[in-house]
């Protein structure tokens, strides 16, 4: 019994409490459902507030592209219109061009009927004249008794001595033209050769100077009862002579090579300080080999800056030895260079090929180098040394006729000639006495103070150009140029001298006062 009790109190409990909960839960719920209605009202108000946006934008949109594809008709229509009207104009021209031309052919026609009428008018005409031209003819072989070939044969032969004789006065005049001409073309073209290639100077060709630093090294050089210096002159093949001359050994010999060898040997004794006859052998001998080198190196170098190709081995080592020859003082390396530059030049002038010229100018020399058959002349020899080694028969020709050694064959020679006497003869170029210079420019001056009205003479540039000051009081701006061109005149027949002589007259006047 007392069990039963607990047991149905806490029953009821539960069911009481089941009760308050379901009435609970019921309320809960409800308020819930409500405003879940409530929010889905307002979201379905605002999506169809979107959709009606929407649906304006999209009806906006199409409006839109409804107005620009009516534009694009419209366009597309006014185009269609514009070609249909240049079409029309096009058709227009045409039929306008189609009318001209069919007019232009009935003309044409026209003109075509009108000129076989005259063709056949002239044909008409042409034997008429003909007819008339026969029995012309026949009237004039029966008066003169002579046919119209024979009139036509004896024509024929009085125009041609007619010709002949004209021709004979025109070909004379035409050379005494040319004989009037030739000499100032030829003199023109010289002086413009001379005035585009560079002068060099004298180079002296007998001894050579040794320079030291102090007289001591002569003992040494000259050795023991001079047997270094006696060592030294048999491998070389010069005379060294050891003198006074303080800081100086002076080296003679005619072989200029000779004397480079022996100059470049003294230098490295010097400089090394074992002088010996062993020694010095030894020295000269790889000095010998070395002054070779240089010597073709030169000759490649020369070529080279010439521009002359295709040269035998042989015949480059030639030009590179003339570096170390001269003629009458003036180096013959640089004389070669010279008068291969002078001969293109003229050659340009001339209309002849330049590069012959210059190969043929560089080798005019070659024979003065040459090491065997020194009895022969040297242009003769040259010839013979450019045909051992393969030069073409114009080149050997000038090379053998530039001192009239042969017959000219070729134009080259005589300018190869014409060159070598320019690069010799032009002042400076070769040594000349210092007492005959001074007197040939006294005598200048002195043959211009021989004229009257003459104050002054001045004789400038190693006599290439002669200063004449005139008084103003004694002759006239007039007579100057007649006493220029007297000067130069006498100058020319009287006097001797390379190139030429530039003649200059002064006449100034001037007024001179004092202010005190």
């Amino acid at each position: 019994m007392h069990i039963l009790i607990p047991v149905l109190v806490g029953l009821a409990a539960f069911f009481i409490g089941s009760g308050l909960c379901y009435f609970y839960f019921k309320n809960a719920s409800s308020g819930i459902i409500k405003k879940a209605e409530e929010e889905a009202e307002v979201i379905k108000k605002n999506k169809l507030l979107e959709a009606k946006e929407k649906f304006i934008a999209l009806k906006q949109e199409h409006d839109k592209q409804m107005r620009q594809d009516e534009q694009r008709k419209q366009q597309r229509e006014q185009q269609l219109n514009q070609r249909e009207q240049q079409l029309n104009q096009k058709q227009g021209e045409l039929q306008r061009s189609q009318n001209e031309l069919q007019r232009s052919q009935n003309e044409l026609s026209q003109r075509s009927q009108h000129i076989e009428q005259q063709q056949k008018a002239i044909e008409f005409k042409q034997q008429e004249t003909d007819k008339l031209h026969k029995q012309a003819q026949a009237r004039l072989e029966q008066a003169s008794g002579l046919s119209a070939d024979e009139a036509k044969k004896q024509l024929v032969e009085a125009l041609r001595d007619e010709a002949k004789t004209d021709a004979m006065a025109y070909i004379n005049e035409i050379m005494d033209d040319a004989r009037l001409t030739a000499n100032k073309e030829a003199k023109k073209i010289i002086i413009q050769t001379i005035q585009r290639i560079a002068s060099e100077t004298t180079a002296e060709n007998a001894v050579s100077v040794f320079h030291i630093d102090n007289d001591e090294v002569k003992g040494r050089i000259i050795g023991r009862e001079g047997r270094n210096i006696r060592a030294l002159e048999a491998a070389t093949g010069v005379e060294i002579v050891v003198d006074d001359t303080p800081e100086a050994i002076t080296i003679s010999g005619y072989d200029p090579v000779r004397r480079e060898i022996a100059r470049l040997s003294l230098h490295q004794l010097v400089q090394d300080g074992r002088i010996h006859p062993a020694r010095i052998e030894e020295v000269v001998a790889k000095v010998t080999k070395q002054v070779e080198d240089e010597i073709i190196e030169t000759g490649k170098r020369t070529t080279i800056d010439l521009g002359v190709h295709g040269l035998h081995p042989e015949l480059i080592r030639l030009v590179g030895k003339m570096k170390y020859r001269s003629s009458y003082g003036q180096n013959l390396l640089q004389h070669s260079r010279e008068t291969a530059n002078l001969c293109a030049v003229m050659a340009a002038e001339l209309g002849l090929n330049p590069k012959k010229a210059r190969r043929a100018g560089l080798l005019h020399d070659i024979g003065k180098v040459a090491e065997n058959e020194e009895e022969l002349p040297h242009a003769a020899l040259g010839m013979k040394l450019c045909e051992k080694y393969g030069e073409k028969p114009d080149i050997c020709n000038a090379v053998g006729a530039h001192h009239d050694e042969c017959e000219m064959e070729t134009l080259i020679a005589p300018i190869v000639q014409a060159c070598d006497a320019i690069s010799g003869a032009r002042p400076g170029a070769r040594r000349e006495i210092v007492e005959t210079y001074v007197k040939r420019l006294n005598d200048l001056e002195n043959l211009a103070m021989s004229f009257p009205g003459v104050v002054k003479t001045y004789a400038l540039q190693a006599g290439r150009e002669l200063r004449v000051i005139v008084g103003a009081d004694k002759i006239s701006d007039k007579d100057t140029e007649l006493l220029s061109f007297d000067l130069a005149k006498r100058i020319q027949d009287e006097m001797t001298y390379p190139g030429q002589v530039k003649v200059t007259v002064i006449r100034e006047t001037r007024a001179i006062n004092y202010a005190k």
